[in-house]
């Protein structure tokens, strides 16, 4: 199937997309952290939703043409209290700061929160009084309500890390011909759909966060909500997003011992992208890395990460 007709049909089963509204970026106070500044930032979404992300800028004077720009996308992990905040470096568990390690190499970062995560979720006491809208029960609320209107979650995921990706192009100490994105579990799985979606993503790295989904069904394994899009096995898999990124850089690691995706699945997608780059031309733009190991990103395979990135969009 050829790309066009391939966009038409996934598109077709992502089914209808949000609203898109002026973003009305607001800017909050600076945070001053000593090799990096740090920005709370605000921006519509849909109508009547607003979005939160935290900025990350690197000090000292831009370069010519500005920074390049990463969008940080957070994991799931069931911690539905945390979002943003992690991969910008405020959580406890330093393995997921991937967004603050790439501000201080000279990215200006976003890092927003998810839909059902950290301050998009319904107030506290709303979560007490209805155990429906509280942690994984309103995942599933929010899944099933654009499922019965002809849409789903990760059709919303898609739509708000579009907007993610306006912000971050329209700042003016950014380079927009230099965007990339990188998320672990949950945002490993957004930074495949993202990249494959738009093509302003030049490189990507997607850390533990996605295999094919005929192997996690064959397992018993469940997922986050937003994995499942009506219909696209009837399509195919998820190898067929990998290949349709060629000839963009991207890179995917895994850990061999990975409880929720199993190995033998993203081997075969692995297989299958290098195939596709090869028969692109580029070869060297795919890169697969298997750790021994479970769900993470160890500091050793972050460092191959970063090392992708900064050739792709610093040239080095």
């Amino acid at each position: 199937m050829d790309h066009a007709k391939l966009r038409r049909v996934i598109l077709e089963r992502l089914g209808r997309f949000p609203e898109r509204v002026s973003l009305n970026v607001e800017l909050g106070p600076e945070s001053d952290l000593g090799d990096h500044v740090r920005t709370l930032v605000s921006y519509a979404v849909e109508p009547g939703e607003r979005v939160t992300a935290w900025l990350l800028r690197p000090k000292g004077q831009a370069p010519v043409g500005g920074w390049p720009g990463i969008l940080a996308i957070h994991q799931h992990a069931g911690q539905y209290y945390l979002g943003k905040s992690e991969p910008a470096g405020l959580s406890a568990n330093r393995m997921y700061h991937y967004g603050l390690d790439l501000c201080r190499r000279g990215y200006v970062v976003l890092c927003p929160d998810q839909l059902c995560f950290e301050d998009r979720r319904p107030p506290e006491f709303v979560r007490a009084e209805n155990p429906h809208l509280s942690d994984r029960e309103y995942e599933r609320f929010e899944f099933t309500r654009r499922v019965l209107s002809g849409s789903c979650l990760q059709t919303k995921y898609l739509h708000d890390l579009v907007c993610a990706l306006d912000v971050l192009a329209g700042l003016p100490d950014v380079d927009a011909t230099r965007l990339g994105a990188i998320g672990h579990s949950l945002g490993g799985q957004e930074t495949l759909w993202l990249t494959w979606y738009d093509e302003r993503v030049k490189a990507a790295v997607s850390s533990c966060g996605f295999g094919l989904i005929r192997t996690i069904l064959r397992d018993g394994i469940n997922h986050n909500f937003a994995m499942y899009v009506p219909g696209l096995l009837e399509l195919g898999d998820m190898d067929m997003l990998v290949t349709d990124i060629a000839p963009r850089p991207f890179m995917l690691t895994a850990g061999e011992e990975d409880r929720i995706f199993p190995i033998d699945g993203v081997r075969e997608i692995a297989e299958k992208a290098q195939e596709a780059y090869a028969k692109a031309g580029a070869a060297d733009r795919f890169r697969a890395v298997f750790f021994p190991g479970g769900h993470g990103f160890p500091d050793d395979v972050k460092a191959q990460a970063y090392d992708f990135l900064d050739h792709w969009l610093r040239g080095r």
